[in-house]
């Protein structure tokens, strides 16, 4: 930062670099709307002038904004880059252009594929990119000790990544069980990451077991999915982020929460989204939409994605147009329906009319290992009958949690079948990061198959590779179609391959632009639909089925979990 050029152009003294004329100010300081010009020294917003007065701020670049609005740049407070099926400077060409300047990710997906280094492959693909990509350390790695991940990472390991400057704390702490009852080695990477910010995650969580969390030094939760569990969480000190995934659609129902008393603790995130959802409905960006449409005030929806994020990850210098701030700004027409016009990022343009700027050029990734470790010969999906009486996990539609349902399910010659007539699937999660051959098995309703089977090495977590089917041939199709591909999603029937979409960095990621993702995507939902799937993305609803820190029934590959009891149980009642 050259200081004494930033204060002469704020001076008036010396011409900004670009000068934005004309333009609505979003003021998420103060709260208003007001008629200013920006000067811009460099990265950095130099100084605020009234808009059309003789004398006022002059720029070797000017830009006359017509009297469009102008808004900080926007901050996702917490995403998965992972779960957009693409690595960060990819994902950045998805969300810059909408408007999105910095986010905080949490790669605790390729950290339980490849531990430190998958977190470090995460930084430096970052690197190259405008989009500003702050990371928060992964807590559970791996998320408990019910599933089997690719790598485990201690409180020494996590304290190595404390040097890397994009690196600002310690992410969602899932296992809140462990925090409530004083496990040595979660109170170590608490302490490891004291006068940092610690992100939370502990969806259901209240009373007494509530306030020990928050007692740990836990700052935020992001899986309300009611106002009242909301509001008691704001109550004990944690700020909340009102989430809208592709799979948790959580935001309408939060905000009847906002109220001008409490909106300052409030911050908007996606989670996980996946291309068809980032590249059709948006970003942070679909979110302030959202929030306008059902009645909060323009100001305070973007103030939510914006000043109130900076705030709590002690970003200063950004989340608001403010003289000595970074120059990351939206220009857009539309107050009730924002969208990006043009995207600056440290006083330059990236993004103009919904695209970059600069054309990204394309990496190899030829570096990043191999991880899907699967024997075909110890493929079963054969559930022996101890019973007639089944506990079956219940999908939801958009929702992360689950219902712990018991069916009746046929049995032949001593063996339990699927039974699709009453959308009784079986559902199986292979350990693929070892080889071991360990395979979880169990049923699922909610998902819809009528014929065929679906599988995936996006299984959070853990990212195993999981499969849903009708019946057993097509598990074994779908499960060896993903292997062959070193990861991926797959949609099979009988013996025969239908779509396979390749994701060969770490099973969870494509060496493809967005774009062919998406496409390839849609195709695989395409099919899974026509083979009876009603969910609209069973895929995602698939990958959280197997994620054993939310209630209430999950499956991983060692076994069916009860997560209110914290435990493994048996198959049949």
């Amino acid at each position: 930062m050259n200081l004494p050029r930033t204060l002469g152009v704020a001076r008036g003294d010396e011409p900004a670099d670009l000068l934005l004329r004309n333009a609505r100010l979003i003021n998420v300081l103060s709260g208003e709307i007001h008629p200013a010009d920006v000067a811009i020294a460099g990265p950095l917003i130099a100084g605020i002038g009234a808009a059309n007065i003789g004398g006022g701020y002059q720029g070797r670049q000017e830009i006359d904004l017509g009297g469009r609005y102008l808004c900080p740049g926007f901050l996702d407070a917490h995403v998965h880059i992972e779960s957009s099926m693409v690595p960060p400077a990819e994902f950045a060409r998805a969300v810059l252009p909408r408007g999105v300047t910095t986010v905080v990710t949490d790669p605790h997906e390729i950290g339980n594929v490849l531990g430190l280094e998958g977190i470090r492959f995460m930084l430096g693909d970052a690197a190259g990119s405008p989009l500003d990509v702050r990371v928060n350390a992964p807590s559970c790695v791996p998320a408990t000790h019910l599933e089997t991940s690719g790598a485990r990472l201690e409180a020494a390991d996590l304290v190595a990544l404390l040097a890397e400057p994009k690196v600002i704390g310690l992410a969602e702490v899932m296992n809140f069980p462990g925090v409530i009852q004083g496990d040595p080695e979660i109170l170590a990477k608490l302490c490891a990451f004291h006068g940092r910010i610690v992100d939370g995650h502990c969806p259901g969580l209240s009373g007494h077991r509530l306030s020990a969390y928050a007692a740990a030094g836990i700052s935020s939760d992001h899986e309300c999915v009611k106002v009242e569990e909301a509001r008691e969480k704001l109550r004990l000190g944690l700020a909340i982020f009102l989430r809208e995934a592709s799979n948790a659609r959580n935001l309408r129902d939060l905000l009847p929460l906002v109220t001008p008393a409490n909106e300052r603790r409030l911050c908007l995130c996606t989670d996980d989204r996946h291309p068809i959802d980032l590249l059709g409905e948006g970003s942070i960006d679909h979110l302030v939409r959202l929030a306008i449409a059902d009645g909060i005030d323009p100001v305070t929806a973007i103030r939510m994605a914006t000043l109130n994020t900076a705030e709590h990850y002690r970003l200063k210098d950004r989340g608001a147009i403010a003289p000595g701030r970074r120059a990351d700004l939206v220009v857009f027409s539309d107050l009730s329906a924002p969208r990006a016009e043009e995207v600056f990022v440290s006083g330059e343009l990236e993004a103009r009319a919904g695209g970059m700027v600069h054309k990204r050029k394309h990496r190899r990734y030829d570096h990043v290992p191999k991880t899907v470790r699967i024997d075909p010969e110890r493929l079963d999906f054969s559930i022996r009958a101890v019973g007639s009486q089944a506990r079956v996990i219940g999908a939801i539609p958009d929702q992360l949690i689950t219902h712990h349902l018991t069916f009746e399910v046929p049995v032949r010659d001593g063996w339990a079948q699927a039974d699709p007539g009453r959308d009784l699937l079986k559902m199986a999660v292979i350990e693929r990061h070892h080889g071991t051959g360990s395979i979880g098995l169990g049923f699922v309703q909610g998902i819809g198959l009528t014929r065929g089977a679906i599988a995936s090495t996006v299984a959070h977590d853990h990212h195993n590779l999981v499969v849903i089917g009708a019946d057993d041939v097509s598990m074994r199709t779908a499960a060896m179609a993903v292997a062959n591909a070193g990861g991926g999603l797959a949609v099979a029937q009988g013996e025969q391959e239908m779509c396979v979409l390749p994701l060969s960095i770490g099973g969870l990621m494509s060496e493809w632009e967005i774009e062919h993702v998406r496409d390839r995507l849609q195709k695989l939902l395409d099919h899974s639909h026509r083979l009876g799937a009603r969910l609209r993305d069973p895929f995602m609803a698939m990958s959280f089925l197997a994620l054993e820190v939310i209630p209430a029934l999950k499956l991983t590959d060692v076994g069916l979990v009860d997560v209110e009891q914290f435990e493994v149980v048996p198959l049949f009642v």
